[in-house]
């Protein structure tokens, strides 16, 4: 483990994060592409008609579509807030006596990172069919109507922004460095894995956080921004416990609202 990260010149850094930076932006344009028209979700028109039978070609048609939409908005939302963690990761692999392509091993790194919120977004998924399912959860809007259920789900939201755990997690994403120095791995495949464990931090850390696009609309660009613009600001900025706080009652107040509505 090294005890110091060497200094690398922008250019080196730029040409190793090329690979993460090339994901998220893509997942951007295809997030507003969908966003801009859902027949850009594969199986999308069929989820807008009611079948007369289970197909369980159309229904695993659907559930990919359904996946695959959650797995690039978590990686367009959460992999530009994951920036300083990659960054430092990248400084320190500068560090080892083996560099062979050490761009793969920050792509690595990155993947790991996506792969756990990529098991998220297949928890999303299920929970998105079943609620569609019970007639809960508009397929068109992806929306759950005003109500006892939305404000539970902000309750619930803003409850577990005070929580400990809630905090234990996001202290990991708030140091890099100790989270490196922790958890530090050889290699290309240690990279992988400190990325999984750096994004199961971050999931548990912000799931609650994504529960709310249930209330506001899967797929609101105002408020899918406006979650990474958060998720980015309790990472980054000091006293992010008090950021988490005032959320948190803010969520609770809003979900009380929405129950009385």
């Amino acid at each position: 483990m090294h005890s110091a990260s060497p200094r690398i010149s922008p250019s080196r850094l730029a040409l190793w994060l090329g690979g993460p930076v090339a994901i998220a932006l893509g997942c951007w344009i295809y997030l507003a592409m969908m966003i801009g028209d859902m027949s850009n979700i594969p199986g999308m028109s069929s989820m807008m008609m009611k079948p007369h039978a289970f197909n369980p070609i159309q229904f695993f048609g659907q559930f990919f579509g359904l996946f695959l939409m959650w797995t690039i908005m978590m990686a367009a939302m959460m992999l530009p807030t994951a920036v300083p963690m990659i960054m430092a990761y990248a400084r320190m692999r500068a560090g080892e006596r083996r560099r062979s392509a050490p761009w793969l091993s920050v792509l690595m790194f990155s993947g790991g990172y996506l792969a756990a919120w990529s098991a998220f977004s297949l928890g999303a998924t299920l929970l998105q069919t079943g609620l569609t399912d019970l007639a809960l959860l508009s397929p068109m809007m992806m929306q759950l109507p005003p109500g006892p259920l939305a404000g539970g789900v902000l309750i619930a939201a803003g409850v577990y922004q005070l929580m400990p755990l809630k905090q234990a997690c996001l202290s990991q994403c708030r140091t890099p460095i100790a989270f490196l120095m922790t958890q530090w791995r050889e290699g290309n495949w240690g990279g992988f894995v400190m990325g999984w464990r750096h994004g199961l931090f971050c999931v548990g850390c912000c799931w609650a956080l994504m529960g709310i696009l249930f209330v506001t609309g899967i797929m609101n660009s105002a408020w899918i921004i406006a979650i990474t613009l958060y998720v980015l600001i309790e990472k980054v900025v000091p006293h992010s416990q008090t950021v988490s706080t005032v959320a948190g009652i803010s969520m609770i107040g809003m979900g009380i609202w929405t129950v009385l509505a």
